[in-house]
């Protein structure tokens, strides 16, 4: 196929068991009466045409085909086209695939392009790029950061090669790759931080070195102490609501009075606040598929939505005609949506306040997940409580194992075996005793009876 083209045979004879076309492996290809003749010409592919080789059939003879492959190889193999490179598929698939994606996935993709992409692999030739040239730009990306001091951690590796991978499995279904060179790299493992408990020694050694933990939850008691410390903060039940059942953040903001059933005591969430392409806030679905679902409130939430609400509607008269009826459930002191950077804010501002060692806003939805499992919820009600796809995100990733509910543990396994050995004990007690062995210097009893009579 990289020369001046070829001249080839096949018929439309399909097997009798898969009906798939048998093509040049049909038997019959021998008789000069059955099938039709093709050629096939080398092509380089261009962003105008993708394609890389061009065919043409059902010549009758292979005379008649060798002539048209000879007409055809001037005009349609143009050496001068220039080449698809990889920078020029990325840019091409990127245009096409903006529209589908979440604005963050969007934005991620664009800047590792932009960042990565383009300089490791951007004037490689599409059609010639192989799983050997992609590892090795890979292995020369790390070497690089780490001559330079800054190391570039595992999990950004993950995420650089998911995009690409994503870009080239567009161009095997286009038809410009035979397989997707991105797929089988060899590359540093990355371990996912696991969320750790604020204790009493992290804390000190925090507030003695200021090193802190990837992903710190608070305690029970630490938890309290925050609501109990923010309660007259106009954002009140926002952070209350984040804290006890788990919300994403743009799920929180996004809420409506609509949402929420005072009646029935439910809260549905269906929607999220999220930032677009432009940077403008948008209101879209959630997160995933699972996301979408319906809270049950307890009846101190439902109490502090009400108070919540008079809040809100207070503000309103005091506003007057400044006011801009959203519908949103928490606003400024105008009525307008409140910013996801300024709740970021709040939350830091309330730390400090508080004397509380540092967590993130998403620290929350972790800290409600280890006080559900505390509290003893099974993981499935956990899971569809939160929005995950199932127990096993829950489990291995938000599980967050309180102090106490550790400690309760370790008891209540030390007491089964406890309980078992005790068990065993009494019923050694009961059993009847064993009549104690003779030794040989004392007469048996028939040996006794034996001496009576002969005496």
């Amino acid at each position: 196929m990289r020369g001046c083209g070829t001249v080839y045979k096949r018929c439309g004879c399909r097997n009798a068991k898969t009906g798939h076309q048998l093509g040049r492996a049909c038997s019959k290809l021998g008789k000069r009466s059955h099938g039709s003749w093709y050629i096939a010409l080398p092509h380089i592919p261009t962003m105008d045409d993708p394609r890389t080789r061009i065919r043409r059939g059902s010549y009758p003879t292979r005379a008649a085909a060798q002539q048209a492959l000879d007409h055809l190889t001037p005009v349609r193999v143009d050496t001068r086209a220039l080449p698809l490179t990889v920078t020029q598929w990325l840019l091409h698939w990127y245009a096409r695939a903006e529209e589908h994606l979440r604005p963050s996935t969007a934005d991620a993709y664009r800047r590792h392009i932009e960042t990565y992409l383009t300089s490791m692999l951007g004037r490689e030739i599409l059609p010639e790029l192989t799983q050997q040239r992609v590892q090795a730009s890979f292995d020369a990306l790390i070497r690089q950061r780490h001559r330079a001091g800054n190391p570039i951690s595992p999990t950004t590796l993950r995420r650089i090669q998911a995009t690409l991978r994503s870009a080239l499995t567009w161009a095997v279904r286009d038809g410009l790759l035979d397989k997707n060179p991105a797929l089988h790299l060899r590359l540093p493992r990355s371990l996912r931080p696991r969320p750790v408990i604020w204790t009493k020694d992290r804390v000190e050694h925090w507030r003695t070195t200021g090193e802190r933990p990837t992903i710190a939850v608070w305690t029970v008691q630490q938890t309290a102490s925050f609501l109990q410390g923010v309660r007259e903060h106009r954002l009140y039940a926002l952070f209350h609501l984040y804290s006890l059942f788990g919300l994403r953040k743009g799920e929180a903001i996004a809420l409506c009075w609509d949402d929420i059933d005072f009646s029935a005591g439910t809260l549905s969430i269906h929607r999220q606040l999220r930032h677009n392409a432009r940077n403008l806030l948008e209101v879209g679905p959630p997160k995933t598929a699972a996301g979408a679902r319906t809270i049950y409130l307890d009846a101190g939430s439902t109490k502090i939505l009400r108070a919540h609400r008079a809040q809100q509607r207070q503000e309103q008269s005091l506003a007057g005609q400044e006011w801009s009826e959203t519908g949103f459930l928490f606003t400024s002191s105008n009525g307008s949506v409140v910013p996801p950077a300024y709740v970021t804010r709040t939350l830091k501002k309330m730390i400090r306040e508080n004397d509380l060692p540092p967590i993130r806003l998403h620290d929350l939805r972790h800290g409600a997940v280890s006080l559900a499992i505390a509290a003893g919820l099974d993981f499935k009600t956990i899971s569809v409580r939160v929005g995950h796809r199932s127990t096993v995100t829950t489990v291995d990733t938000y599980m967050s194992i309180l102090p106490e509910l550790a400690r309760t543990g370790s008891e209540a396994v030390a007491r089964l075996l406890l309980d078992g050995a005790n068990e065993i004990s009494r019923t050694i007690r009961h059993q009847p005793k064993r009549a104690k062995r003779r030794t040989h210097s004392e007469p048996s009893g028939q040996e006794s009876a034996h001496s009576r009579s002969s005496g």
